[in-house]
């Protein structure tokens, strides 16, 4: 493996929220005089070796992906090992998938931890295949994206990871794991022999470690199960804010005459308020999924820059922070120039989500909430608006199904993501921080999107996860050695009460 140590003892990430003192910055890569699998195996060792001078000379090692976490969770004061250069991909031979798994060998994919989403989405196209969900923007790293819970909005499939179905993890110095559910085992032994590990199968730790937040060894590869590519008949449309429209957010009843089509359950579901034109009616971006054919013509970004996937962050940060009584009439502005109005476009999964830069300086937060609660919610909005805002930003809705992994924010059925673009400031805070504590005292149940900006701590944590957190830390501890647990720790982990090697450790 190739390693590049830059001697840097500074840190910032892409949105220029976060920035640290580090130890050094390393780029690693991997070799390029071998086979791909000579190379992908080499580069193992490689990140064995990182873990061993970790351990041995104290100093924290943390993978970085694309760098676009607003949360400290890829943070460290320690070394920060980019890894968007570790981007082989590997098609799977029938001969190497085992004799009970179920499905067409042929749609599997190993991707390394690096690989970027796009670049994912560029080969499985030109096999005809996709991926079955991705989150709005296609910029992260496979590893990443899962580790923090990219959700996306696909109501019939879910979140990233939960395409994942198996898991190629480094553990120690001198050990590493290839992790797939027990009760759905799809590898056979002649893959494993190939990637010289061991094959675990536990359905427990396969959930834990699939949204590892970076606390469950390294993660090397991800294997995924992909499908035949498809079209998305992509609908935006502004509908009255009223009774009528709560009733279908309520209960997500898609025969209402509001939808564009009637009676037909979407692929994705979003809703947006621009809480300073509210007569102006809630947005609904609605998209149904399609078999692919060719003869379409794909989506164009409009003139702001924004294509039909792209969510309110990819035009928020153009807003600067200006005074309160100018914040209405600018998100107005900004929110009608930007999110054009359209009917059944069409494009691919990666086409309709392609969006790869950011704006400016933009401040996110994302929570996961039950459907049961999202009206609510919207009125808990508004009058936070009135007494901690004005937020610069608008108040976006994406629904989720439910992920069966551990540690994933999208954990209820269905999950409402309420996510919350706004711009960089003292004020955007105050506001989350309102929110969090409006929500806390009406009793709703919420979750923190892990790579957004959040409000962490042991016990937030605990009344989020409960039972899944003790059987988190109880299956890591099974699988992942102390050591190793403690060299690849940074400052949130700790803070957020998930370095111990047991749920005792955090109470």
């Amino acid at each position: 493996m190739k390693i590049y140590k830059h001697g840097l003892k500074s840190w910032q990430n892409l949105h220029g929220n976060l920035s640290q003192s580090i130890t050094d910055f390393y780029d690693l890569a991997n070799e390029t005089s071998g086979t791909a699998l000579e190379n992908y195996n080499d580069t193992t060792k490689g990140i064995q070796g990182l873990l061993r001078e970790a351990i041995s000379s104290g100093v924290p090692v943390r993978p970085l992906g694309a760098n676009w976490s607003l949360s400290p969770i890829a943070a460290t004061s320690g070394i920060l090992l980019n890894t968007k250069y570790l981007n082989s991909r590997f098609s799977i031979n029938p001969a190497q998938v085992s004799d009970a798994y179920p499905r067409d060998a042929g749609k599997l994919v190993l991707a390394q931890c690096g690989m970027a989403i796009w670049e994912l989405s560029e080969w499985l196209d030109a096999r005809g295949l996709s991926l079955s969900a991705v989150g709005a923007s296609n910029g992260q790293t496979i590893a990443g994206a899962i580790a923090t819970g990219t959700h996306g909005a696909a109501l019939n499939f879910g979140a990233i990871q939960d395409a994942v179905v198996g898991l190629h993890l480094i553990v120690g110095p001198d050990d590493h794991i290839w992790l797939e559910r027990a009760s759905y085992p799809v590898v056979a032994d002649s893959l494993a022999e190939k990637l010289g590990v061991r094959i675990v199968r536990d359905d427990d730790a396969f959930e834990a470690a699939v949204v590892g937040l970076g606390a469950f060894g390294f993660v090397q590869g991800v294997l995924l199960e992909t499908e035949d590519r498809f079209l998305l008949e992509a609908y935006r449309r502004r509908v009255p804010f009223d009774a009528a429209y709560r009733s279908l957010i309520e209960g997500l009843d898609f025969s209402s005459p509001l939808m564009p089509l009637p009676g037909e359950q979407p692929f994705h579901f979003q809703t947006m308020l621009n809480p300073y034109d509210l007569d102006g009616g809630a947005y609904l971006t609605v998209m149904y999924k399609r078999p692919y054919h060719t003869g379409y013509t794909p989506p164009a970004p409009n003139g702001a820059g924004i294509g039909p996937g792209d969510d309110a962050a990819c035009f928020i940060g153009k807003i600067s922070e200006v005074a309160p009584a100018l914040v209405p009439p600018l998100v107005r502005a900004v929110a009608g120039k930007s999110l054009s109005l359209f009917e059944k476009q069409e494009g691919t999964l990666a086409e309709i989500f392609n969006n790869t830069t950011l704006a400016g300086k933009v401040a996110s937060a994302a929570v996961g909430l039950p459907l049961a609660y999202v009206t609510q919610v919207m009125d808990i909005l508004q009058e936070q608006n009135k007494k901690a805002g004005p937020f610069t930003g608008l108040f976006a809705f994406r629904f989720v199904k439910q992920s069966r992994a551990l540690m994933a924010f999208t954990r209820y059925a269905p999950t409402c993501v309420l996510e919350l673009d706004g711009v960089q400031s003292s004020r955007t805070y105050s506001f989350y921080d309102a929110v969090w504590n409006a929500l806390e005292a009406a009793g709703i149940p919420y979750t923190f999107h892990w790579g957004k900006m959040n409000s962490l701590n042991p016990v937030r944590i605990e009344r989020m996860y409960g039972d899944n957190l003790r059987r988190f830390m109880a299956a890591r501890a099974r699988y992942v050695p102390g050591p190793t647990v403690v060299a690849m720790s940074n400052e949130a982990l700790k803070d957020w009460g998930l370095t111990g090697s047991t749920y005792s450790d955090i109470a």
